[in-house]
């Protein structure tokens, strides 16, 4: 079942954080993800504006999406934004219908 890497985020520092961003597409195609969204426009129809950038990101499995966060690769480049260059929530959500 599909699982998807759901995350708002607020760049802070645009060229610290291009640097997470230039990386990611390819660390995240290794565990066989696809970027749905990234950036572009949107409409927040309920909650704070706070954040501007929203991405998601589907992988084959949780279990993949997991272990591509967790990797050594992913953590070096995350590293970009968490240096202060960006604010991040993430989540891993499994796709399907929640009622089976």
């Amino acid at each position: 079942m599909p699982a998807y890497w759901v995350a708002r985020s607020k760049v802070i520092e645009p060229v610290a954080y291009k640097r997470y961003t230039d990386l990611v597409p390819d660390i995240i195609s290794q565990y066989g993800g696809k970027v749905l969204a990234r950036g572009g426009e949107f409409k927040i129809l309920e909650g704070t504006d706070k954040f501007h950038r929203f991405i998601v990101i589907e992988f084959p499995s949780i279990d993949d999406g997991e272990a591509c966060f967790n990797s050594a690769d992913y953590q070096a480049a995350a590293q970009n934004r968490r240096d202060g260059a960006g604010e991040v929530d993430l989540i891993l959500v499994a796709g399907g219908d929640a009622t089976t």
